[in-house]
């Protein structure tokens, strides 16, 4: 069941990643590769060469889990960056989940009330 805490972050993993690898092999490129703590309850997303496969691995208190979705036809938008990971919010992975490019979206901007 998918069951993430809304104040979960989501890692992407830019570039390609091998999709053979699953918990453990997964697990490894968190931690080594981008520096985060696997039982954060965060969410960790890898995308395979082709653009077919996407992986998001995430601890669920008791246990890791791990979700993949497979396209038949069309391909994912990943981004493509010089950093090797990228942090996106829940909303923006489910426009990538559905196809869209998070790249096009309007840059949120923060603003203060100083009177």
């Amino acid at each position: 069941m998918w069951k993430v805490n809304h104040a979960a972050r989501v890692f992407l993993a830019i570039g390609s990643t091998d999709m053979r690898k699953a918990i453990n092999g997964l697990s490894v490129l968190v931690q080594e590769q981008m520096g985060e703590t696997l039982f954060s309850g965060d969410l960790f997303a890898f995308c395979s060469r082709r653009r077919k496969l996407v992986k998001i691995l995430y601890w669920s208190g008791n246990g890791f889990c791990l979700w993949q979705k497979r396209l038949e036809k069309q391909k994912f938008k990943w981004p493509e960056s010089e950093e090797e990971v990228v942090t996106i919010d829940q909303r923006q992975m489910s426009w990538l989940l559905d196809g869209l490019d998070i790249s096009q979206a309007h840059q949120r901007l923060e603003y203060s009330a100083n009177f």
